[in-house]
């Protein structure tokens, strides 16, 4: 029996996390590190919440119901 493909998850491409994304401007400045300013804000890398962290859709496992002949 022939096993049925995984889908790619078109959210994350199959690297089962949400890479972050960092905004930066120095026309604001919003984290000092010492005396350092950080221009640049960043979100971290989150479990991708379409796939649940898997890299790949869920499948829906059905089965034909009638009978084939072939």
């Amino acid at each position: 029996m022939a096993e049925k493909a995984k889908k790619v998850c078109p959210q994350c491409l199959g690297k089962k996390v949400v890479p972050g994304v960092c905004n930066c401007a120095s026309e604001w400045r919003g984290t000092q590190r010492g005396d350092e300013w950080e221009d640049c804000q960043c979100t971290p890398e989150q479990e991708c919440p379409t796939c649940q962290g898997t890299g790949y859709l869920p499948t829906t496992n059905t089965k034909c119901s009638g009978s084939h002949k072939g």
